[in-house]
Parts: structure tokens; sequence; C-alpha cells
């Protein structure tokens, strides 16, 4: 081999995508929110972009002003016959100002979460300043659904590696003997204080039997077992069949194995289950209820509108902002003897940004409308009938029909919502892979999910259908399915297995 520096010549091909291109991707991705973000970011970086307004807006305005004044007018000079009628005469003459009440719109407020709702039931108690610092460790390690996420152990150590690392060092005696030599006439120090002493197994217990008194009931349980025994407790319901079931054979009672339950405990198994039923008053997620989950709103990109029959999409872009290029720097772009070649470098560079920005948002816009166009003609079932003739679709098939490639497809329906007559949707909803029928149309894996939900809400309790009995009712109605397909979906409709579905 030999050893240096070395030239050589070749042809190779390379895909390089410019960064405008990757600016347009990302203008496909945004959410109606993120994307008038954006826009008026680019407001603000280039002087060549401007806001689009009609120039008879200000004009109109001023006429619509002059109209509802002239409209507010006449209704107050209004004569409420009505009123007179109910009220008599002397209400009599004009409308009231008392009755126009003023709107104000709801705001959303942050509310106490679970933390700040136990805190409160604490400071009102009587705990000593060493109950209070234990409590607080304990109130760190409860989680958002209200159960105690640390063990006991784990606890104890926590908060006693607290007081071990806040106890006064070594070196304290050494600082006191200094100051003594700089000033002999000093008064002697205080006596040394003692070392707090360390937690012990029976306060941290005492501390969570303490806790688990507040409310809301079942909170600060370490399991769900716990967490209803502590709501039966305080029902005080601990007599009750329930709470034997719970207490004594938690495990065949989340299996549902009435029967044998029913032998051991010498009751019929109509009690047990009418036990295990009325369990269902208790919360198994004591803590959600205090969860400070802030409200999501959801801001449609697409709006779907049948008028005479017929399904119109339509662009939900009225809080983004119009852009068109400025004229009066377009003006100053034209005098190019004025320039000097920076500048002309600066106009240059931003003229082409605005360009290309207004022709990305309105690609994106007819893009946005392609997509959703297709979806509406080839789901019309479902706008028509329901969930249950929804149709199989890929994003290759869309592609394929407006011409455009996968990935950008994927861009426009990612984070996207649509308002339509069933509701307001996401964009992946309508995109579901096939499955094979008898008749050779392909079905919907969302609508055999729904044909599957629906075979089981109208099944008879005493026998429920086993998952190789819903296969043979797909296959009645022409549909090819797997019993470990039936399985999958169950489980992600979050329905039990006959076994478990029976009722005696």
């Amino acid at each position: 081999m030999r050893t240096g520096l070395s030239q050589h010549t070749g042809m190779r091909q390379e895909l390089r995508i410019n960064p405008r291109l990757y600016q347009a991707m990302d203008m496909l991705y945004m959410p109606m929110m993120d994307l008038q973000q954006h826009l008026k970011q680019e407001l603000l970086v280039n002087p060549f972009l401007e806001l689009l307004e009609p120039e008879d807006e200000e004009q109109d305005q001023q006429e619509k002003t002059v109209e509802q004044e002239k409209e507010k007018q006449e209704k107050e000079q209004e004569i409420d016959w009505e009123e007179i009628l109910l009220n008599g005469f002397d209400v009599g003459g004009m409308k009231q100002q008392y009755e126009e009440q003023e709107y104000l719109e709801p705001v959303c407020v942050e509310t106490p979460d679970l933390v700040d709702h136990l805190r409160g039931q604490l400071q009102l108690m009587d705990l000593t300043p060493r109950q209070l610092l234990l409590s607080e460790e304990f109130l760190g390690n409860i989680n958002e659904d209200g159960y105690l996420g640390a063990s006991l152990e784990e606890i104890q150590g926590s908060v006693n590696s607290l007081l071990e690392s806040h106890a006064p060092g070594p070196d304290a005696p050494d600082e006191l003997d200094a100051l003594d030599e700089l000033d002999p006439v000093a008064a002697p120090p205080p006596p040394a204080t003692p070392p707090i002493p360390y937690y012990t197994t029976a306060e941290i217990e005492e501390m969570l039997l303490v806790i688990q008194r507040l409310d809301p009931p079942g909170v600060a349980a370490r399991d769900l077992r716990e967490c209803l025994l502590l709501q039966l407790a305080e029902a005080k319901d601990v007599d009750s069949l329930a709470y034997r079931l719970v207490a004594e054979a938690f495990l065949d009672l989340i299996a549902h194995r009435w029967n044998e339950l029913a032998k051991r405990f010498g009751v019929e198994p109509q009690k047990v289950q009418a036990a295990a039923d009325s369990l269902s008053r208790c919360d198994p997620k004591p803590g959600l209820k205090y969860s400070n989950r802030g409200d999501g709103y959801i801001i449609p990109d697409l709006i779907v509108v049948k008028v005479d029959g017929k399904y119109h999409v339509t662009l939900n872009d009225t809080g983004v902002p119009r852009l068109r290029l400025s004229r009066s720097y377009q003006d100053v772009a034209r005098d190019k003897k004025a320039l000097t070649p920076e500048n002309k470098e600066f106009i240059a560079q931003k003229m082409n940004s605005a360009n290309w920005m207004i022709q990305a948002i309105e690609q994106r816009r007819q893009t946005m409308l392609k997509v959703m166009n297709f979806i509406v003609d080839r789901q019309r079932g479902f706008f028509e009938k329901g969930v249950e003739f929804l149709k199989p679709l890929t994003l290759r098939e869309v592609a394929e029909v407006i011409s455009m490639h996968e990935s950008t497809v994927s861009r426009v329906t990612n984070e996207k919502f649509v308002q339509t007559p069933r509701g307001v949707l996401p964009l992946k909803f309508f995109f579901s892979s096939a499955l094979s029928t008898a008749s050779g149309e392909d079905a919907s894996a969302r609508s055999i999910r729904a044909k599957l939900q629906k075979m089981v809400g109208e099944e008879s309790t005493a026998k429920p259908l086993t998952d190789q009995q819903i296969v043979h009712k797909f296959k009645e109605q022409g549909i090819q399915i797997a019993r470990r397909t039936v399985a999958k979906y169950r489980d992600q409709l979050g329905i039990l297995p006959a076994r478990m579905r029976k009722r005696v």
C-alpha cells in the first residue's frame, strides 16, 4: 500500500434536498396552530411579506357599524307589547336597559391537583413539624391515579437520608473555637443541638394510616386490592360479602370464578356476582378526579359539510394570515440604481423567500383539499351509514390518485383533524388495513372492530360468544378472519374473554 495524499476524479449521483424543501415538508406536517405561529414569525423577519387585506375592508366595516347602530336604535325604540300584556301598562314604554346582559366567555382556570388537595387536609390536622415533614415525603410519592408509588422502606430511607444531609457537620465545634480566639470576651456559645432522631418503621406506618384516611377514599393505596378495601371501610361496609371477597379471595374475584367462590363462602353464585357488581361503585383510580389535566382544544384543519346531498370540503384557515408581497418594498427593489451590491443581495434573498413562502402555503392548501376530497369520495358509506361501512384505505392508494409521494400524504394526514357530520376526527381515522371477504371486496379493520363490538353487545350473558364462534359469525357475513385476529381486536376494544363475560 502506498501512503500519502493523492487526487483522483470520478462521477457519482447524489440526492441533495434543498433547505426550502425541508421547510415545505415541515409546513405540510404542521397543524393549524403551529402554522399560524410560523407565518407570524415569517412576517416579522421578512419585510417583503405583508398581510393581505381587501382594499375596501375599512369602508365595509364603517358601513356595517353604521347599520348596526341604526338597528340598535330602532330596537331600543320598539315597544315591548309582550311585556305590557304580561305585566300591565305600568311597565310601558321602551324596553328596559337592565334587560341587556353582558356575555362573559368562560375561561379555563387552574384547579388544585391531588397533592394540593391532600396537603390542605393535612394542614387542618394537629400534626407536629416532624409528622408534616414525613407527610410531604408521602405526598411526593403519590402518583396521578392516587396510588403510593414507593414502598414504605423506600420512603423511610429517603426521609432519613434527608435528615442526615441536614445534620450539623463535624467542623462546627472548630469554627466556634476560632471565634473564641478572636473574641475571648464573647459570651460562651449555646449548647450544641442534639441530632434529630431517624424515623422509625412505626412512624412510617402510622403516617400511612393518617394519609389513607384522607379524601378521596382509597388514596395512598399500594395496589387495587388495598384501594377497594379502603373505600369499603370508609363506606362502613366491612361486614359485607363484597369486602370478604376482596380481602380473602381477590385473585379468584378478578378471574370471575363465580362457582368456586360460591362454594368457598357457602352462598349461591348469583349472590357472588351481585357482590362483585356492587364493587363497581368504587373508584379504581381515586386520584384522577383531582388530576390537573388541561382542556385539550382541537381546531380542525378541514371541514366537511353536506349541502343538498353533496359533501363539500373546505379549509378551516380563517385564522391563518393571508400573505402577499409588500408593494412598497417592491417599488424599492425596482430602483436598482439606488441600491448597493449588498442591498441587492439582501433584497433578492428576501424577495425569493417571500415568493416561495406564498407558493408553499398555496401548495399546502391544495394538497390538503385533494387528499380530503378523495377520502370523502372513498368513504362516503361511512359518512352516510356509520363506522361499520368504513372501507380499507392506505396512504399508497391516496398517493397514486393525487399523483404525490406516499410520504407527502403521510405528512398531510399526520396530526390533522377534520370536522364532519359525524364529529371531529383525525385524518388517520380513515386509514386502516383490509380483510378479505367472500364477495371479493375488502373490509376495513376498523369496521370489523365495530362489528365485533356490536356482536358482543348483543350476545347472551349466560352463553357469551367465544372467539371461535365470533369467527364463524364473521364467516356467515362473508368475512374471512382468523381467531387470533379476533382475540387481538377484542383486546384492543377492552373486551374480556368469553369465560370472564359469563353470567350465571
